[in-house]
């Protein structure tokens, strides 16, 4: 079973699920409300953490909470989509919809094509469908859950954290993994660089959604970073780690604007 076939089933506390519910309006819209279909998922048992296939981890240490979505292939686009901010509303179903509401969630996860079901009925995320699934505690802030599978519109906003970009360091020797988290404004990144008080800027490749990866050893040695943004925003932070940084700690950054 390949990663992004199971990491979006994850399994969460109950009572730690939390959404954040904001009327709609107030926001600064990066897009135009436009079309799609919402349905969510409940857990099955209580475990201690959530993950996703962009690669946060434990989404309540992270500090994404449950305010979360998984996005069909149509909206995922291979991971580049991780860490972007959204406004969902339910719309036109009246009998489901709970008036005057919107949830703001952040791309966090994959909803896997079904190809032996039929787009309009069970395969929600095949292509082209424009699909959403959110924690069954987050879609019962706009929709009463016998709604099922319900139109609703989305648009994409800012994002807003609290703290600066997370860069949590992984790796061994030589090979350097770096998730880059708790992003602000457009919240996806396109790009990273990253610098060595003995090496100029060096840019990373993306791994698997917002892990960044080089190949180069830079043990010993204060690190930069640059963070390029969908929207062409570069955030620079100048020795963020220090030079006796080691794998499996996480640094924070200068943040983006909200």
């Amino acid at each position: 079973m390949s990663r992004n076939s199971f990491l979006f089933f994850v399994l969460v506390v109950p009572n730690l699920i939390v959404a954040t519910v904001l009327a709609a309006g107030p926001h600064s819209a990066l897009s135009e409300w436009r079309p799609a279909r919402a349905t969510y998922y409940a857990p099955t048992e209580q475990v201690d953490t959530v993950s996703g296939a962009c690669g946060y981890g434990d989404l309540l240490k992270s500090g994404y909470g449950m305010s979360t979505v998984g996005l069909s292939s149509a909206l995922y686009d291979h991971g580049q989509i991780c860490g972007a901010c959204f406004e969902i509303r339910c719309v036109e179903d009246l009998r489901w919809c709970i008036p005057g509401t919107s949830i703001i969630v952040t791309a966090t996860n994959y909803c896997p094509a079904n190809y032996g079901l039929p787009g309009d009925g069970g395969g929600h995320c095949n292509p082209p469908n424009k699909h959403f699934v959110m924690p069954i505690a987050a879609f019962e802030k706009i929709a009463i859950w016998k709604a099922g599978n319900m139109p609703i519109q989305y648009r994409r906003i800012k994002c807003i954290k609290e703290g600066g970009i997370r860069f949590s360091m992984d790796g061994s020797g030589f090979f350097l993994s770096v998730l880059v988290s708790n992003v602000a404004g457009a919240g996806d990144v396109m790009a990273v660089k990253i610098r060595g008080s003995r090496t100029g800027w060096l840019p990373m490749g993306r791994n698997w959604g917002q892990n960044w990866h080089i190949n180069a050893d830079l043990r010993g040695q204060p690190l930069s970073f640059e963070v390029r943004a969908s929207d062409g925003i570069t955030v620079t932070s100048y020795n963020v780690a220090p030079k006796d940084w080691n794998f499996g700690q996480t640094f924070v950054g200068k943040q983006f604007e909200s």
